[in-house]
């Protein structure tokens, strides 16, 4: 358990999450919040709020946020691996 614990620790710190990418990429383009919610037509609370890692966005808002950061956001559906032998 200690080292399982431990592995997702490091995982957090080498994989950013979402609101982390939003965020380094809208600095990067030198984009204060107001200017992206203006650009995404997203609610500028809503955009403070994915930077923060909160909230539950639907999928059209991560697209309208994501498009004028010149990202694309993937959706992967899995199936899982169920044998009914």
């Amino acid at each position: 358990l200690h080292i399982f614990a431990q592995k997702r620790i490091i995982m957090r710190k080498t994989i950013p999450s979402f609101g982390e990418v939003i965020r380094q990429r809208r600095l990067l383009l030198s984009l204060s919040q107001d200017q992206l919610s203006a650009h995404s037509g997203v609610n500028l609370r809503t955009i403070q709020l994915l930077e923060k890692g909160k909230g539950n966005p639907t999928i059209e808002t991560l697209l309208q946020v994501t498009a004028p950061l010149g990202l694309i956001l993937e959706l992967k559906i899995k199936q899982p691996n169920i044998s009914f032998a």
